[in-house]
């Protein structure tokens, strides 16, 4: 009798599903809401704080400008820890890094009162900076879930290729799966506005509990692989 020659599915890893995924978004998009009304730069956007630093320079407002370059620094600084985190603890980089990012928003949280651009400026981007670096990928797509440019470019290409005839309509999925990471981070930066401007002192902890979510469902898949 022949043999059958059967190629097991990988599981799907549990920090790259659609629930991670727009969690991590909602909690993006809150954060860049945040920082911009109260500290007037971008957490996430360095783009837009670059540019926003030359613009201003070109002014001749350095005050102003010099205002930009610490987000950028600490957005700098968290991908340089999330990648070593990477290398040094391997699977468990997602949930140590979220577990460090919930600890810095609560630090933050406390803080803000004392010194609040230190606290908010650089710790809310190092946050940003280890989320953007960490997690990567939904079902196996890379995405991002501190920005939607590239997210919305995925969703509108597959869009066309399905209308167009050119690949199958099961693409339709992965842009649904886009389309919905820049809704939550939509979502998110509505309620960091209003949160932010109604109780500034508590409007981190919406934030926070997203992230606590996406730990406990990291560390559950994590904990089932090493039993």
């Amino acid at each position: 009798m022949a043999s059958l020659n059967i190629t097991a599915t990988p599981l799907l890893r549990r920090d790259e599903t659609i629930t991670v995924a727009l969690l991590l978004a909602f909690a993006g998009g809150f954060l860049d809401a945040y920082t911009w009304i109260i500290h007037g730069v971008m957490a996430n956007a360095q783009t837009a704080n670059l540019v926003l630093l030359w613009v201003h320079g070109m002014e001749g407002d350095w005050m102003r400008a010099l205002q930009f370059g610490p987000p950028i620094l600490a957005f700098a600084a968290g991908i340089v820890i999330a990648a070593w985190l990477r290398r040094a603890t391997g699977e468990r980089a997602n949930v140590i890094s979220t577990l460090l990012e919930i600890l810095l928003l609560i630090t933050i949280g406390i803080l803000h009162n004392r010194m609040p651009e230190i606290a908010g400026t650089l710790g809310i981007s190092l946050v940003a900076a280890m989320q953007a670096a960490v997690f990567t990928k939904v079902e196996g797509t890379t995405y991002s879930t501190v920005m939607i440019t590239g997210n919305m470019r995925q969703a509108i290409e597959g869009i066309f290729a399905v209308a167009s005839g050119g690949v199958a309509v099961g693409r339709l999925r992965r842009s649904g799966i886009f389309a919905a990471v820049c809704c939550a981070f939509g979502l998110g930066a509505a309620l960091g506005a209003l949160m932010t401007k109604v109780v500034p002192d508590l409007a981190l902890g919406l934030p926070v509990v997203a992230l606590l979510i996406v730990l406990l469902r990291c560390e559950a898949v994590n904990s089932e692989a090493n039993s």
